[in-house]
């Protein structure tokens, strides 16, 4: 995402304090581009995806872009929240566009770095992804940590907290929407340890929908919780011709210079889930 923002700048140290007083900071202040510019329509390149979803061109490359965004969030300037407009380059991007838009989908990193944080920040809506296993149970419990300031270990932690730091600035947090659970039925352990993962996370949020019901979209759980079952060589034929699943035929598919089988019954199984899955989202 940070793609949108790449010109020449001189090092913050080498700009004048004059400088700072004219406001010109241009890692804090949006550029002179035109956002539309960055905005593809996906159909111009692969004919299976429906002419009504654009692309905003990213970075495979933004984990090495990390540390630069961090120290200009981190930087002192008088007069400028600094790392409250680095969390804003995204919405400042999207805000110039997202009339010519109905929804707005942001795939973030899984994990907290600032360029997440730009990401979540501009949300109103959160899917959290979740394979039903003792380690996403934990991602999801860091995950109400980092981005809402639950149970953290001090008031140190709290101060600094990325929910807090918004909140400070009037900013609204965004509200989980839906929990998939990934049933990765066919490398799981026997059904009596799975039911009791799957029992803990679903514990998990309905705690917290009772404890802190004003994170969440939904006051039962049965209304965010979505299982969706593992897409498995399906999922892999899909990915690779680009294609959504109801647009590919059972039959076998070259992938690769490898011959891979697509059953029906298994394609039927990924068009219901994800079918489920976007009925859930549209409300």
């Amino acid at each position: 995402m940070i793609t949108f923002w790449r010109y020449k700048i001189a090092p913050l140290e080498a700009l004048s304090e004059d400088t700072f007083k004219r406001g010109y900071l241009p890692p804090y202040s949006f550029p002179d581009v035109s956002p539309m510019d960055y905005v593809i329509g996906a159909d111009r390149f692969n004919d299976h995806i429906p002419n009504n979803v654009d692309l905003l061109c990213g970075d495979p490359m933004v984990e090495l872009q990390s540390n630069s965004i961090t120290t200009l969030a981190n930087t002192q300037v008088p007069g400028t929240n600094t790392w409250l407009n680095v969390v804003d380059w995204l919405s400042d991007f999207i805000e110039n566009i997202e009339s010519e838009y109905d929804t707005i989908f942001v795939d973030a990193n899984p994990s907290f770095s600032l360029y997440t944080q730009i990401a979540i920040s501009l949300c109103d809506r959160l899917v959290l992804p979740v394979m039903a296993d003792d380690s996403s149970r934990r991602a999801l419990q860091n995950a109400f940590s980092l981005i809402y300031g639950l149970r953290l270990p001090s008031e140190i932690y709290t101060k600094h907290a990325f929910a807090t730091r918004l909140k400070d600035e009037g900013r609204s947090l965004p509200e989980v929407h839906s929990v998939v659970k990934n049933r990765l039925t066919q490398y799981m352990r026997p059904a009596s340890a799975y039911d009791e993962v799957l029992s803990s996370i679903n514990q998990e949020v309905d705690d917290l929908v009772d404890s802190n019901p004003e994170m969440f979209t939904f006051d039962d759980i049965g209304d965010g919780i979505v299982e969706v079952r593992d897409f498995q060589t399906t999922g892999v034929v899909a990915f690779s011709y680009g294609a959504p699943f109801y647009q590919l035929s059972s039959g076998r598919f070259n992938v690769e210079g490898r011959e891979v089988q697509v059953k029906r019954e298994y394609l039927d199984n990924c068009i219901d889930a994800m079918n489920n899955l976007v009925s859930r989202l549209d409300y």
